[in-house]
């Protein structure tokens, strides 16, 4: 392993190797970015705002990729903690706010 602080690149690229590591990390990437956007920013928007929110999120995530593969920089492990934050975020929130209705 390298000295560098990318875990899920190292990961990514024993288990599948050089052949298909950016798709993975891709894949990974947009996965947590869909997580992040759904915990965090996502409001009830119409079905053809949402598609392209989704499109230009998937252009965005290509972009992160590059920087995750080719730069070896910890993007994705960013995404996880950005998603691990917002899910206990709402998590709370959503306990407080049954706590309240049940007062």
């Amino acid at each position: 392993m390298n000295s560098n602080f990318s875990l899920v690149f190292d990961f990514v690229l024993e288990q599948v190797g050089t052949e298909y590591l950016f798709e993975g990390l891709y894949i990974l990437n947009l996965i947590f970015s869909i997580i992040a956007f759904k915990l965090g920013f996502a409001r009830k928007l119409p079905m053809i705002k949402t598609i392209v929110v989704y499109i230009m999120l998937a252009i965005g995530v290509f972009v992160l990729t590059i920087f995750s593969s080719v730069m070896q920089m910890p993007i994705t492990e960013s995404l996880v903690v950005i998603s691990l934050v917002l899910g206990i975020y709402r998590l709370r929130l959503h306990k407080e706010r049954t706590r309240k209705r049940n007062e």
